[in-house]
């Protein structure tokens, strides 16, 4: 079996060029294992060769892995960049097209080899998961289900938002997560149609329904589910878009399977919630995957093109939002099959009233 860094070399023939340099915090740990990098240095790969060019603190993490050659230990990351392509007589560098604009000022200046933005080169690489990565997301989505029987166990009327937020966020520590993957949304009531909106002061009360979309990492890999719930019998209305949206996601979620357009799926569940009278009030994207990162490819929306491939985990999570009434949403992560799919998380999405 390849390597990750031997399958991104694979990609260098039809990228036309010589060597790829790496940058962004989730592609370094895909390609290096060490978490947390982005800004401390970079990897150079070549052809037939890698060089990891970082600082001191990481030395001694890298020494077994990296020969002195190859573990290049400075605080002039990009000066040691051109002295290797130079050394190397390097032609072509792709470079990840997310780099700070000072980073490609000092390579366009200073470069000997050709430069080349190309984005998600390695990001395309992380969509099909390896079986270690398929265990870990599975069971972030377990932890990610008992985040939820949690909550639904402790919260009432008269609770903040943020005290909800802060009690989970304890709960996932606690039971192994490193931390949030973003911040948690807890929203209550007219709150609830904001779909990004985060955790505030505003206390919870009888009646409303209350959206909770997390995401925390296990053993480096993230988890994103959201579920609406209600405290008390919730407004007539809500309640009866909540079950529209969840006939909605349980459509989408039957079409997953490796092959399978994604703009097709956002269009199947788009669809049903136009026809039902709620178009406008869905205003996002269908899904997208996760894995090391919260947002991954593939994106799943209306003016996508891609397709979903075996392996890959992606989230299904419309939604429907009413200024000044509330919102609901549900979302699950997916894992895509040859023939199917798996739905990783499990918790129910039948509209529970506490």
């Amino acid at each position: 079996m390849k390597t990750r860094v031997e399958r991104l070399q694979d990609q260098f023939d039809p990228l036309k060029i010589d060597a790829f340099l790496v940058s962004s915090g989730a592609n370094l740990q895909y390609l290096t294992g060490m978490a947390d990098m982005a800004g401390d240095g970079y990897l150079l790969v070549l052809a037939n060769d890698a060089y990891l060019v970082t600082d001191a603190r990481y030395q001694t993490a890298f020494a077994s892995r990296y020969d002195d050659q190859h573990l290049v230990i400075t605080r002039d990351y990009l000066g040691a960049v051109c002295d290797i392509i130079e050394r190397t007589h390097t032609g072509v560098m792709g470079f990840e097209a997310e780099i700070p604009y000072s980073a490609y000022s000092y390579l366009d200046e200073n470069l000997v080899s050709d430069l080349v933005a190309l984005p998600d080169v390695v990001d395309d690489l992380r969509i099909t998961k390896e079986p270690d990565e398929l265990t870990k997301l599975r069971a972030s989505a377990k932890l990610a289900d008992a985040g939820f029987e949690y909550v639904t166990s402790i919260v009432r009327p008269g609770m903040r938002e943020i005290d909800v937020s802060n009690l989970l966020d304890a709960f996932m520590r606690t039971h192994g997560a490193s931390g949030p993957s973003f911040t948690t949304i807890v929203l209550g009531g007219a709150r609830a149609a904001l779909p990004h909106g985060t955790a505030s002061d505003a206390l919870l009360k009888a009646g409303q329904l209350v959206t909770l979309d997390f995401g925390y990492f296990l053993n480096g890999y993230t988890s994103d589910m959201t579920r609406t719930f209600a405290l008390g019998t919730p407004d007539a209305k809500l309640a009866t878009a909540y079950q529209a949206v969840q006939a909605a996601q349980q459509a989408v979620v039957d079409q997953v399977k490796a092959g399978a357009a994604t703009a097709e799926l956002d269009a199947v569940g788009r669809q049903l919630l136009t026809d039902a009278g709620y178009g406008p009030a869905f205003n996002h994207g269908m899904g997208h995957g996760i894995g090391l990162a919260i947002h991954e490819g593939p994106l799943i929306s209306k003016n996508t093109t891609g397709v979903l491939v075996p392996n890959s985990v992606v989230t299904v999570e419309p939604g429907v939002y009413f200024p000044d009434l509330g919102g609901m949403r549900i979302e699950d992560d997916v894992l895509v099959t040859a023939t199917g799919h798996e739905r990783l998380t499990q918790a129910t999405r039948d509209l529970l009233i506490l």
